[in-house]
């Protein structure tokens, strides 16, 4: 009994079957790591909002490309106000929030990362049809289409991750060794066919055609240094250099961060081990996929000149003016 008394418990009216809260012993580490945390939350929300403020208030931006980066950023935005709270409260190692939001944090949190996965693929698909067929790009995409798209996207992310987590919605402490725990288990099977369809298969389809976007912006950078005229000649080249290199370093930064992000998330399925979020290195995993929505809006965003443009506007609220939507920010 001294035992016991002496443990610090989650729930210590069950005793014995309460889990055992972790022992803090850094006390100076862990206020850091909420500081750390929190700080990542807040600028997740609040980058994500100001890109769907602006796309969703300036008319010049209601465009299909766009409506893409909209799409991605209420995801993230989701990523952030809801699903990074929960994360840090969890990190005291105690779950009191019951099973039912148990199985609900987790059917979110599948559902969001998911999609978020889902719109940059879409973006990538968008961007490849912008510059290898300039062209024919405004008869196949247009806003009714990617409005489609986007919604095809969330409902699928919904009902895919509604199917790979069956198991654990009907019973979401099936694998709990206590109370105060919340794990989400996937078996080899299901992590195996999900590593294809949420990770292989959209990097695959992001990396090649990046790949070929970047060939073309070459290919068609070349072709006008060799038609420019002597006495520009060669301040033609230097800016292509530059506009080459720039390109490169942006393509590769765009499949780096996403590589980086995902790649330890899934790594448990490349190892042929059962994926568990209890786990501390799955927590670690989670947390770093999470940042990925932090830094999409600066991938995909903060590159748009547009979009330091509205954020000018909305943070010194001459949004609030009449007709400020017609405003030219482009």
């Amino acid at each position: 009994m001294t035992v016991i008394d002496e443990v610090e418990l989650c729930f210590p009216q069950l005793l014995n079957a309460s889990c055992r809260k972790p022992v803090q012993n850094r006390a100076a580490e862990t206020v850091f790591l909420y500081v750390l945390l929190s700080c990542i939350s807040v600028l997740t929300v609040i980058l994500n909002l100001l890109v769907i403020i602006s796309i969703s208030h300036f008319k010049q931006l209601h465009t299909p490309t766009n409506l893409l980066l909209l799409s991605l950023a209420v995801s993230d935005f989701l990523v952030g106000l809801l699903l990074m709270p929960i994360r840090i409260l969890h990190i005291g190692g105690c779950w009191f929030w019951g099973r039912l939001f148990c199985g609900l944090s987790g059917y979110v949190s599948f559902i969001l990362t998911s999609t978020s996965v889902g719109n940059m693929v879409l973006i990538s698909v968008d961007r490849y049809l912008a510059i290898c067929d300039p062209f024919c790009y405004s008869s196949k995409v247009t806003v009714k289409r990617v409005q489609l798209c986007v919604g095809l996207c969330w409902a699928c992310s919904v009902f895919y991750n509604g199917v790979i987590l069956m198991d654990f919605l009907k019973q979401p402490d099936g694998y709990n060794s206590c109370h105060g725990e919340c794990v989400v288990v996937i078996s080899f099977i299901t992590g195996a066919v999900d590593i294809l369809l949420t990770f292989a298969g959209p990097i695959t389809v992001i990396v090649v055609l990046y790949m070929r976007v970047f060939v073309v912006a070459v290919s068609q950078a070349r072709a006008m240094r060799s038609h420019v005229t002597t006495v520009n000649q060669q301040r033609s080249v230097c800016v292509s250099k530059k506009s080459e290199r720039k390109a490169a370093r942006t393509l590769g930064f765009v499949v780096l961060v996403f590589l980086i992000c995902f790649c330890p998330h899934y790594y448990p399925s490349f190892a042929g081990q059962d994926f568990s979020s209890g786990e501390e290195f799955s927590v670690f995993t989670l947390w770093l996929l999470y940042c990925n929505s932090s830094l999409n809006p600066i991938v995909y965003a903060l590159f748009y000149p547009w979009f330091r443009r509205t954020m000018k506007l909305i943070v010194t609220l001459q949004i609030l003016q009449p007709s400020s939507s017609d405003v030219s920010v482009l």
